[in-house]
């Protein structure tokens, strides 16, 4: 049994709660069906509740969710970067490619799960085929926005522009469905240098355990059993075989260890997490990815 309360612990509860795109690319999506897609649901893997983040946080914001809607758009967020910037998937689904798709220019969508859609427009090049199934962080295709350029639509200068779509069909802000100020994204915990663990480390937890294994409660940095059963269910590829049950011990830590073993750690895997644990799970949740 792995029913031990867990290192840290906070205590509190969670809720539960480029370059232009060429003919032979676009005469490929058209071989591909991309036309014929723009209006049908496009077939693929189911997946968990649709879990985004914010793969732009880098890069600044030249024209907000307001600005598109007084100026008679439906919506939208732009992030300036040069052409040829590589787009990652903002969550898991699957892609469909509509080339030429009037002002929006070449336009990827990403099916999520539950009906939602996720848009970037203005691209310079697609990447994937339709239909092709891609998890959080999959590179889907390459900015564009160049004024004039093949694929920009009606852009003016180099950026990319991100929009979602809910089930009901209507745009909707990512950055407000995601609960993330912008730009920016979490900071970086400096449990990697001194190796305890406080809030922003178990924030980090929290938007990684978001991503990839189902967590839908709050990335307040106060982890509870809902926050400790998406861990458990993550340490799973890491050789944890015991209950989801939001209880962690040693079991759990020995996985968690296992991962800080591909970040540095180089300490018994023995279930007691002390601060070289801590540091090596922090380099982990330190990558730009869980922002």
């Amino acid at each position: 049994m792995d029913h031990l309360d867990p290192p840290g612990c906070c205590g509190a509860d969670d809720q539960a709660a480029t370059v232009g795109i060429g003919r032979r690319a676009v005469l490929l999506g058209a071989a591909l069906g991309t036309g014929a897609l723009a209006g049908l649901t496009v077939p693929g893997r189911a997946f968990a509740a649709p879990a985004i983040y914010n793969p732009f946080s880098g890069y600044p914001i030249t024209g907000s969710w307001q600005e598109h809607l007084n100026r008679g758009s439906l919506g939208g967020v732009d992030f300036a970067m040069s052409v040829g910037t590589r787009l990652p998937a903002c969550g898991a689904g699957t892609i469909q490619n509509i080339p030429y798709n009037g002002t929006g220019g070449h336009t990827v969508t990403i099916h999520h799960a539950d009906g939602y859609r996720s848009q970037y427009m203005h691209l310079s090049q697609f990447l994937l085929g339709n239909g092709a199934a891609v998890s959080a962080g999959t590179v889907v295709g390459l900015s564009g926005g160049a004024a004039g350029a093949p694929g920009s639509g009606s852009s003016t200068g180099p950026h990319v522009h991100w929009h979602m779509i809910n089930p009901a069909g209507v745009r909707i802000n990512p950055l407000t469905y995601i609960g993330q100020p912008a730009p920016g994204g979490l900071p970086k915990t400096s449990t990697e240098q001194d190796g305890i663990p406080g809030t922003i480390f178990y924030r980090r937890m929290q938007n990684w355990l978001r991503l990839t294994a189902g967590y839908t409660g709050p990335i307040d940095g106060a982890p509870g059993p809902n926050t400790y059963a998406a861990l458990q269910r993550a340490m799973r590829a890491y050789g944890y075989t015991g209950p989801i049950d939001g209880q962690p011990g040693p079991n759990t830590w020995r996985a968690v260890q296992r991962l800080a073993a591909g970040h540095g750690y180089t300490g018994p895997i023995d279930g007691v997490m002390g601060p070289n644990s801590w540091r090596g799970f922090a380099r982990f949740l330190n990558q730009d990815r869980w922002n």
